[in-house]
């Protein structure tokens, strides 16, 4: 069954909800690779030999390194800390996503009034304008999330708690929104995406249309990975903003990203901007990948799943409708010739 055809049977809330599960899956399975690289972003740069911070909070060296000490400390639970709140921000996000850029996609075409599709660039701008108010609307569970995420064993909190804390401090209801100017200029991170291929795709394949399933996965995660390059800085400075404050801080909220980012470029040196980089370029990697693989079959399921639901109302109307004539026949007076 090809994507139009799914496309054109998949209302867009249906697609929204098809959207949402694949990334909740995909986001549960690389969940630890996500702990991790929040708290190599976070965690403040210090002598080498040192196993712990100002704070008392083990140091990481690497990804390998981090697993293991959480592993160690807090023990599988360690690695999943903040879950359900991730996956609930994941869910909520992707729904938007999608459900926005429906949204905005109808109006634009409607707009125009032209009966065919938009180009690339046009394509998008719309998906960027569906991320940045998809960011609006989800982005309180996103601060929670890394709020958690960070949390020390002996702070351990649950998503209310977390949430109230948040709202309790300095910032108050606005606290909720921290990073959301970051969240709204990494929209562009699906155009570098994109861009880079269709680039990387002339360069390394010139003059090719199709391209054999490993080819793409390679230009993907290439793409992909230059992408993540590109907007390290802005990821690290937005969980800056939305984690609490560094020792030397002093409790001090960060007031913007270009704050965040001159911070440690002063404390730590301008290649502290990509701390992390490694998780997460895997990560995004692994739930591209996934993403779109479980969205597939979701797509499919629920094709299946209304295609039932429908034959099932069809033959309860065909039944209804059969009772109906059978009734109008057995009351219809008798006429004599």
């Amino acid at each position: 069954m090809t994507g139009q055809s799914k496309q054109a049977r998949l209302s867009p809330w249906q697609s929204a909800v098809a959207g949402a599960t694949g990334a909740v899956l995909a986001n549960a399975m690389v969940y630890p690779l996500d702990i991790v690289k929040t708290k190599l972003q976070v965690q403040v740069k210090s002598r080498k030999g040192d196993v712990q911070d100002a704070e008392g909070t083990p140091h990481y060296e690497s990804t390998l390194d981090a697993i293991n000490k959480i592993f160690q400390d807090e023990g599988l639970p360690g690695l999943y800390n903040g879950l359900n709140g991730a996956l609930l921000g994941v869910a909520s996000t992707n729904f938007a996503y999608f459900y926005w850029y429906s949204v905005v996609r109808a109006f634009y075409m409607a707009s125009v009034r032209t009966p065919s599709p938009p180009g690339t660039a046009v394509e998008l701008s719309l998906g960027a304008v569906a991320g940045a108010v998809a960011q609006v609307f989800t982005i309180p569970v996103s601060v929670i999330t890394t709020r958690q995420q960070t949390q020390s064993k002996s702070e351990k909190k649950g998503l209310i708690e977390t949430g109230q804390e948040v709202v309790n401090s300095e910032d108050g209801w606005t606290g909720l929104w921290r990073g959301l100017k970051a969240s709204l200029v990494l929209v562009v991170n699906p155009a570098i995406t994109y861009g880079a291929y269709q680039r990387l795709k002339d360069v390394l394949f010139p003059g090719k249309t199709n391209l054999r399933p490993w080819e793409a996965f390679v230009l993907g995660a290439m793409s992909k990975a230059l992408a993540t390059i590109a907007t390290q800085p802005l990821i690290v400075a937005k969980v800056g903003l939305q984690s609490k404050p560094p020792p030397g801080r002093q409790g001090k909220p960060f007031k913007g990203f270009i704050e965040v980012m001159q911070y440690i470029i002063d404390q730590e040196g301008p290649l502290s901007l990509f701390k992390g980089i490694g998780p997460q370029i895997l990560k995004g990697l692994l739930v591209q990948g996934l993403l779109m693989m479980t969205k597939e079959r979701m797509e499919l399921l629920f094709i299946l799943f209304f295609a039932y639901l429908r034959k099932i109302k069809e033959e309860r109307l065909k039944k209804v409708a059969e009772r109906a004539s059978a009734a109008a026949k057995t009351s219809l007076p008798v006429t004599l010739k």
